[in-house]
């Protein structure tokens, strides 16, 4: 796959993720608002830093083999100051705990970092999922 084409990829990704998330917040569902507001609360700083929980969310997205999660959460490392060794423990961590079925998950995580890092995505709204 060209980076072109991964670029354009994400851009859909991330524009597709912000629009529906603004569309289910749309709706009067309060069991819904809550859970999101509950999500973003939960990545906030308190005990453990903003990096520290990203990393925990990055680490249990690639254990729940969630690519969308995997790609947030990667993106969402990049934004605390996780640099690109401290992103790799954090995969071997999610791999030995998961196992192998976790390397495909894997693999598009390191290509979706290798994108970041060469500007090639456009920014994840600050949002989860």
């Amino acid at each position: 796959m060209s980076n072109d084409s991964s670029g354009d990829r994400m851009g859909e990704f991330t524009a597709f993720r912000q629009r529906m998330n603004e569309r289910i917040l749309a709706e009067p569902n309060q069991v819904v608002r809550r859970f999101f507001a509950l999500d973003t609360q939960a990545y906030q700083a308190g005990a453990l830093d903003v990096k520290t929980k990203e990393l925990l969310g990055l680490v249990a997205s690639m254990v729940l083999r969630c690519d969308d999660c995997i790609s947030y959460h990667v993106a969402q490392c990049r934004d605390a100051g996780v640099n690109r060794d401290e992103m790799l423990e954090a995969f071997s961590v999610g791999l030995v705990v998961g196992g192998s079925i976790v390397i495909p998950h894997l693999r598009r995580a390191v290509d979706f970092l290798d994108q970041l890092e060469q500007g090639a995505a456009a920014p994840v709204a600050h949002d989860h999922g």
